[in-house]
């Protein structure tokens, strides 16, 4: 009989995150290409995981067609020189993609069923944009369940300002500024690179490059200059370009074992998953969705918010993740949250994100033995929330 077992979160390693569209530097690179990369440089950096170990690959994508369909778990696990024995799935649940290949892939193993997985995501959203060939059903309108613009998301975040009128629009832009000023900090002190896979590009030219940071990041923003952006979503609105993701191409893979596999392999796992959980909201207001997904893996866990000493979370929009904050009775500018910035600055490729949230949190807990317990979360699009906590392996106890 197979037996419960604790899941381990050993590494994880992204691509960097390139800008969307025909300006971006990926825009000649395949989807598919992105997360092999990753799930290459990812194998290399861990040599004591047999290939042939790995029993299954998850690999999220929203919007599944085109170099970014064909089971890309599969296809992935084939490309990236994994034997042919190792069999692989895609997933998705938009923006927690990657997240819930991390959970499902989690609950194999805690299950007894799985040793060791990879689970990950990409989002080329350059190729294929949000919806990209989607055809809701009709009900949806006729019979009003979602409204025509719940897919709208800055539409979505415009009502959280609606709802929370004392969640001001410079309060997200400082928020937005903040992200900004914090992840070039990071690049500066070298926090982001040693997690960064390098990937070769091309341009329209057909000259080759690397691709070897972040592309959209805008350390100069100022709150003088946030003021002074187009309300795009609505006129005389509060979100603007200063306070949302950009659209964003990119991948991630993250290594999962279980505890007899740490032990047989001599793994030194980055995390311990503690609680996950998944919530729906109005698909109207869904930025709010991880407050009650985090309520219930705090819940699951046995834990309270202020159990949490380090929290990545996903900033679709800065006032998504205000609202969050707000709720908790969390400053905006509490230093526990989103230490190196997030997506606001590094950018959101829909279903690669979450593993983004847990490389970081995973960076952090190594320099940070006073923390015992983190948060990662999101918002997801069509209403919906996802939350896992983590436990720091190296943590002691003993306050810096």
């Amino acid at each position: 009989m197979a037996e419960i077992s604790d899941v381990y979160f050993v590494d994880g390693m992204r691509t960097p995150f390139g800008r969307a569209g025909e300006k971006g530097m990926y825009w000649n690179t395949r989807a598919d290409d992105l997360v092999v990369k990753a799930m290459i440089g990812l194998m290399d950096r861990n040599p004591e995981v047999p290939k042939d170990r790995v029993d299954d690959v998850a690999i999220a994508a929203t919007t599944q067609q085109g170099d970014q369909g064909l089971t890309l778990g599969r296809t992935g696990a084939i490309l990236a020189g994994l034997p042919q024995t190792v069999p692989g799935f895609a997933i998705d649940r938009m923006c927690a993609g990657a997240m819930t290949s991390v959970t499902t892939m989690a609950g194999s193993i805690g299950f007894g069923m799985y040793d060791i997985a990879l689970a990950g995501g990409v989002e080329h959203m350059g190729r294929h944009p949000l919806g990209g060939d989607a055809d809701p059903n009709p009900r949806f309108l006729t019979e009003k369940l979602v409204s025509a613009d719940a897919l709208n998301m800055g539409i979505t975040a415009e009502r959280i300002h609606d709802r929370f009128p004392h969640l001001t629009k410079e309060r997200a832009d400082r928020f937005g500024m903040l992200s900004q000023h914090k992840a070039q900090a990071a690049y500066d002190a070298g926090k982001f690179q040693p997690d960064l896979v390098q990937v070769a590009i091309k341009d329209a030219t057909g000259a080759w490059g690397l691709a070897t940071e972040d592309e959209g990041r805008r350390p100069e923003t100022t709150m003088e200059g946030l003021a002074t952006l187009k309300t795009p979503f609505r006129p005389h609105g509060r979100v603007t370009a200063g306070t949302a993701s950009p659209l964003t191409d990119g991948a991630t893979i993250s290594l999962l074992a279980s505890g007899t596999a740490v032990k047989e392999l001599g793994l030194r796992p980055k995390m311990k998953m503690v609680s996950f959980a998944f919530a729906g909201v109005e698909p109207e207001i869904m930025g709010i969705g991880p407050i009650p997904s985090t309520e219930k893996a705090l819940k699951k866990a046995g834990l309270t918010i202020d159990d949490i000493g380090l929290f990545e979370l996903n900033e679709a929009f800065a006032i998504q993740v205000i609202s969050l904050l707000d709720h908790f009775g969390i400053a905006d500018d509490d230093p526990r949250v989103n230490p190196w910035g997030g997506a606001i600055a590094l950018g959101h490729p829909l279903a690669a994100s979450g593993v983004r949230l847990m490389i970081q949190l995973a960076a952090h807990f190594q320099e940070r033995p006073d923390v015992r317990y983190g948060l990662t979360a999101m918002c997801v699009g069509l209403g919906q929330g996802g939350s896992v906590i983590w436990e720091n392996p190296f943590y002691t106890g003993k306050k810096k």
